[in-house]
């Protein structure tokens, strides 16, 4: 018997010009915790959907528990004992915990085929207590944390009795004290045999917690190694971050001193609603001045979205004031705020970021497209938005490197950059990022955290909003803490930690 449960032999997936794995080997060692990092597009995710059924690889093998695999899909895979926690959760909200666990795999009771709900709670029960994934399993999903519904999808894959999970991107929208909590389930699970395979763009958590390591650039797998001998380098991280993108990163965005100015941003007493009419935000008061990055750090769910949602124009308050560049606009388009000088970086990239069926030079003018010189007596002017096109993808670093291919087809951190750079474009005043780094790759992030810092320095007032808590602290002036739509406590940023940030952004400490 092979010491690996998985060996994945000569990979290559393409799809129509685009390469995204190229004669990938990969070999997982039975009871790890394997790590697989990577920039944006590099083909981490393209890799573990061929091995989760949703892709057929264009050639080579997967070979899983010394079997060789062919013809793979989902339900084959969980039929072997593969599972995946996808990056976005799989959830059906208005169902119960334990409805969104079984859906698929009921048990029911022999003679008369009804669901056979009391032995379907005393498993779940069991693995909840086994993997300590505290969890009450008739809550409905809709009124969980995030942190709550991850222990939901973890515990839908243990359900059917997965030996190799698949966790991409876990960590994205935790708090400090969730991911610790995340690791001790973790551990239990590679303590009782599970294999882990760990995708991931955050460098401490993947020398923190994984055995393995595999490093993916471009589609090919640039080298593969044990985390316990990286942990012995000089500068570990650095090091990792070497291998992912092929050169020297800096980890941490270098930035003087701010020097605030006026006001570009005055918010005062502002109250906003849900679409199901509950409060979430509860009467909101801060300024941002010219100069100045005032990060808001807070949990998921928190009245995070609404607040931006009002401020750009997606929602309207119940009550409040804004003004922005000294002009009133409480009840803002999204057109009037972007003439107001302000430019916005939406969290929800395919919500209110792109037009996914749109190609890449249609997408750089969103916004823009009744300005000079990109239209002409009422019709788009092509040569000018094309060149404009150009121009930005090569300054940012977009691929493929082509404005003719859909926003759809770019990866996730590429879409990211192209949404940035469209916005940075605008020159504003006033710049909301909301979570601009999400699933973007060590790279990426800090050409982002460049681009950010250099519009504070231009004159540029920053409002940003992470999960990220080392995003905060990199690049914020001010912190605020937002929780339960209020904000519960104001930081200078100065020998502030992560943890002392997360107590308030649970409730702790308000």
């Amino acid at each position: 018997m092979s010491k690996n449960i998985l060996e994945m032999r000569n990979i290559s997936k393409v799809f129509g010009d685009v390469v995204a794995n190229k004669h990938i080997n990969l070999s997982v060692s039975y009871g790890q915790i394997h790590a697989i990092v990577g920039e944006n597009g590099a083909g981490k995710t393209t890799l573990m959907n061929i091995l989760y059924g949703l892709y057929a690889p264009t050639t080579g093998d997967l070979i899983y528990k010394d079997e060789i695999l062919q013809n793979m899909t989902p339900a084959l895979a969980v039929k072997k004992g593969i599972g995946m926690v996808h990056q976005h959760f799989m959830l059906i909200p208005p169902l119960t915990v334990y409805e969104n666990i079984i859906l698929g795999a009921e048990p029911t009771i022999k003679k008369t085929g009804v669901l056979d709900k009391k032995r379907a709670l005393e498993k779940i029960k069991e693995m909840s207590r086994k993997y300590s994934l505290d969890i009450d399993p008739l809550a409905l999903v809709e009124n969980l944390s995030v942190g709550e519904q991850q222990r939901v999808e973890i515990l839908k894959v243990l359900y059917r009795s997965a030996e190799l999970i698949i966790l991409d991107e876990p960590t994205a929208v935790l708090t400090p004290q969730e991911v610790d909590k995340l690791f001790e389930i973790l551990k239990l699970m590679r303590n009782d045999g599970k294999t882990i395979i760990l995708i991931t763009h955050k460098l401490k958590e993947v020398l923190a917690i994984s055995g393995e390591i595999t490093v993916i650039r471009r589609g090919e797998v640039i080298t593969s190694l044990e985390t316990k001998e990286l942990n012995k380098t000089k500068a570990p991280e650095n090091e990792l971050a070497n291998y992912m993108v092929g050169r020297p990163v800096l980890l941490r965005v270098k930035k003087t001193e701010a020097k605030p100015g006026n006001d570009v941003m005055r918010l005062k007493n502002l109250t906003v609603n849900d679409n199901r009419g509950i409060k979430k935000v509860d009467n909101v008061s801060f300024n941002v001045a010219s100069g100045e990055i005032v990060g808001i750090a807070g949990v998921d769910g928190n009245g995070q979205t609404e607040l931006i949602e009002a401020m750009t124009g997606l929602r309207p308050p119940i009550e409040g004031e804004l003004s922005i560049n000294g002009k009133n606009m409480t009840f803002t388009t999204s057109r009037e705020f972007f003439d107001a000088g302000a430019a916005h970086i939406p969290e929800d990239r395919h919500k209110h970021g792109l037009i996914l069926e749109m190609q890449n030079n249609d997408n750089f003018i969103l916004g823009k497209q009744w300005l000079s010189p990109y239209q002409t007596a009422g019709f788009l002017n092509y040569r000018a938005i094309n060149k404009m096109s150009d121009e930005l993808i090569k300054n940012y670093d977009i691929r493929p490197d082509t404005y003719k291919v859909k926003a759809r087809n770019l990866s996730g951190g590429n879409q990211q950059k192209l949404i940035v750079a469209r916005e940075m474009t605008r020159q504003p005043k006033f710049l909301i990022a909301s979570q601009p780094t999400r699933g973007v790759d060590i790279g990426a992030i800090e050409f982002i955290h460049k681009k950010i810092v250099a519009a504070r320095d231009g004159g540029c007032g920053v409002l940003l909003v992470s999960a990220e808590l080392s995003e905060i602290l990199s690049l914020s002036d001010r912190i605020l803490i937002m929780f339960d739509g209020k904000i519960v406590k104001e930081f200078v940023n100065k020998g502030i930690t992560e943890k002392e940030i997360g107590v308030y952004m649970m409730g702790s400490g308000a």
